[in-house]
């Protein structure tokens, strides 16, 4: 069902990360497809890999959590209900059920209908409720839960604060040792492990509680496993902590431990993975940089890019990039488009053959997409 602009009618809601869009609620899918084996990622109650689309049960999924790291075992939904849940290795308490038990199809969170948007890296999860407060459960080992401690929590413990930003799914992050926060007043907030500056802090120090990144007028922020990105309310891209391999698109493979801009002023969202990075802009462009190896920048080459390339189109919504170098993309249209490593099926194309450019996945009522480690995972409209 295609988003109909600035009109509304019963049984809908407002969704502001697609700034002022409106779409039906109760009528959504969640497939998946790529990796499963045994750490039943996909949700389909099975250990089966899939080269193409598979359907989990239910039709009211709001979002699938985007993971912040790239690399996870572990997958959470939300549904227009407000309902989270959870599936996976349970291992570290990471899907919230206070045990460590493994589920091969979605399993409720707790009771709760509150919740707004989830993020998740491979030691856990961390979620914002309607209410402005912030949970986080899993691996702590760095500090990474923000509770001025390294206990280990297999179910939601808060994040002090009630002004935590749940408008969009964005505003939150979450590495395999760190996590990000926007509030509500347009700070940035940062916890876990700094080796190489990730916490933006001008130092390589550890925080196990909040501290401020500076700056008061951010807008979204992404983070992968030492490196982090956020964009101001100006459309300005800065971007922070390990550079290698040009990750960082600032054309150059160095390590920053404070913010530094990467040129242009009308970015809208971001991601960040250990290999590459991906922006999409306010006039509908998609750009890539980083590692190429398998042709996961889309630009029909292997060439390794360590400033923003563009992939062609000036229509695409959600793009999302998985660790096993691939990337999967929504336009505005409702097409779903992949790119690179296909090895276990994540493109979607009823193989396992590598592509170097925008390859079609069938259906034209696709919109949130999601790349985690070799698997995706997308929101269809019914």
């Amino acid at each position: 069902m295609a988003l109909k602009q600035n009109t509304w009618k019963i049984n809908q809601w407002y969704d502001q990360a697609v700034a002022g869009n409106v779409s039906y609620s109760g009528l959504r899918e969640l497939w998946a497809w790529g990796e499963n084996g045994g750490n039943m990622i996909l949700g389909t109650d099975d250990e089966t890999q899939y080269s193409s689309p598979k359907q989990i049960p239910g039709t009211i999924w709001k979002i699938k959590s985007f993971n912040s790291s790239g690399a996870s075992d572990c997958s959470f939904a939300i549904r227009t209900d407000g309902t989270m849940w959870t599936w996976g290795t349970g291992t570290t308490g990471k899907q919230g059920q206070n045990n460590t038990t493994q589920y091969k199809s979605p399993r409720q969170l707790g009771s709760e209908t509150t919740w707004g948007f989830v993020v998740s890296g491979s030691g856990g999860a961390m979620a914002t409720k309607t209410d402005g407060t912030l949970w986080a459960w899993g691996a702590n080992t760095e500090g990474q839960l923000a509770q001025n401690d390294r206990t280990q929590r297999s179910s939601p413990i808060q994040i002090p604060g009630t002004d935590w930003d749940y408008s969009a799914y964005d505003k939150i992050s979450m590495g395999s040792q760190a996590g990000y926060g926007i509030k509500t007043d347009g700070t940035l907030w940062g916890w876990g492990m700094a080796g190489l500056g990730g916490l933006a802090q001008n130092n390589i120090t550890y925080y196990s509680s909040p501290v401020q990144i500076p700056g008061t007028t951010w807008n979204s922020v992404a983070m992968n496993y030492q490196s982090g990105a956020g964009i101001k309310t100006d459309g300005t891209l800065w971007v922070w902590g390990e550079g290698n391999e040009g990750r960082l698109g600032t054309n150059a493979n160095t390590n920053y431990s404070s913010p530094v801009q990467v040129p242009g002023t009308t970015w809208k969202h971001c991601q960040l993975t250990n290999k590459l990075g991906i922006a999409t802009k306010t006039d509908g462009t998609l750009w890539v940089w980083g590692d190429n190896a398998k042709g996961n920048l889309g630009q029909n080459n292997t060439t390794n890019y360590s400033s923003p390339k563009q992939i062609p189109g000036t229509d695409w919504n959600y793009a999302s990039v998985g660790s096993g170098r691939h990337i999967v993309a929504s336009k505005t249209n409702g097409e779903l488009w992949a790119w690179g490593f296909n090895g276990v099926g994540q493109l979607g194309q009823g193989n396992t053959t590598e592509y170097s450019s925008p390859v079609q996945i069938p259906g034209t009522t696709w919109e949130r997409v999601v790349a985690q480690s070799s698997s995706s995972w997308a929101i269809r409209d019914i």
